[in-house]
């Protein structure tokens, strides 16, 4: 498959299984995870914003992008257990702070909530796992065998696709169709995504019984987590966020404007400075001074998106 912008990936073997990934810069260590149907690509420019000072790695979920398959069904919790994996595979033997979009967001959650002390931080953009809402082509994907008849790799259904995770669809380029396209082109493109989605939902939407066992164990963690999501999101809705103030009201929040399902692509720069001031508040306060942090004074949704800002429970 053609190489992502910037420098090209590498491969780690995993379990067995090659894994593709990228890893640059040095400094503390910081994984990338994106969401179903997606690959490493989602983070290339917010992974080229860390590398000057962090160890940034970007990696393809097993079966997406470049990363063949493994051979574990595809529940959230053998996902979770990938991503400790892949750490003990690149050598990183230190808490790493994790970035998380859509489904990466739940698949950090879980990764946090089973291995806690290997979790500096969390930072989850637009996350699976705190409603039921979900954009009707993934509930579609339970149907058998509606389902599969709709991963056809066509470009007017990756056209379709790209044009659901943004706002603006000026970020819908020829190039991003073209490499989606060939992403869903994969032997075993089709069958990864149906089983993601099954085992994470149904028609009805994201399944309740993962969320709640989740979301519970998370609220426990004693770790500095931040939320954000982009007001204009298709695949999984803002009032989401919430749902998320509601369950981790020690996490510091942030609503995007006028953006989509992916801020940090949509909103970069301001993603960008938002993410490196939350490591460097909550994150580095945290490894110096286990007390509790105080709340932001500022009113909830304002601007600078300290609604709340503390180390997540």
């Amino acid at each position: 498959m053609t190489a992502p912008t910037g420098r090209r990936p590498r491969h780690v073997t995993v379990e067995g299984r090659r894994v593709c990934h990228r890893v640059d810069g040095d400094g503390p260590p910081v994984l990338l995870l994106h969401g179903i149907g997606r690959t490493l690509r989602d983070f290339d420019d917010l992974h080229e914003r860390l590398a000057g000072s962090f160890r940034v790695h970007s990696v393809d979920l097993p079966g997406y992008g470049n990363s063949l398959p493994m051979t574990a069904p595809y529940t959230l919790p053998n996902l979770a257990r990938f991503v400790g994996h892949y750490l003990d595979a690149v050598g990183v033997d230190q808490p790493v702070r994790l970035v998380g979009n859509s489904l990466g967001g739940a698949i950090a959650m879980r990764f946090a909530a089973t291995e806690p002390d290997r979790v500096a931080s969390l930072a989850l953009v637009n996350p699976a796992g705190f409603g039921r809402e979900v954009t009707i082509a993934l509930r579609l994907l339970a149907l058998r065998p509606l389902g599969r008849l709709l991963l056809r790799p066509t470009r007017y259904a990756a056209r379709r696709a790209e044009l659901s995770l943004f706002h603006d669809p000026a970020h819908v380029t020829a190039e991003r169709i073209a490499y989606a396209l060939e992403v869903a082109r994969q032997p075993h493109a089709a069958r990864v995504m149906l089983e993601t989605a099954r085992n994470l939902g149904t028609f009805r939407g994201v399944s309740p019984q993962w969320r709640e066992e989740l979301l519970a164990q998370v609220e426990q963690l004693d770790v500095p987590t931040l939320v954000v999501w982009g007001d204009r999101d298709l695949i999984l809705p803002a009032t989401h966020l919430d749902a998320a103030r509601a369950r981790l009201p020690r996490a510091r929040t942030h609503l995007f404007d006028k953006c989509g399902h992916m801020p940090q692509i949509e909103c970069a720069e301001e993603f960008h400075d938002l993410l490196r001031d939350f490591w460097a508040t909550d994150c580095d306060r945290t490894a110096v001074d286990d007390s509790p942090a105080g709340t932001d004074s500022g009113p909830a949704g304002g601007a600078d998106g300290r609604e709340r800002m503390a180390e997540a429970g």
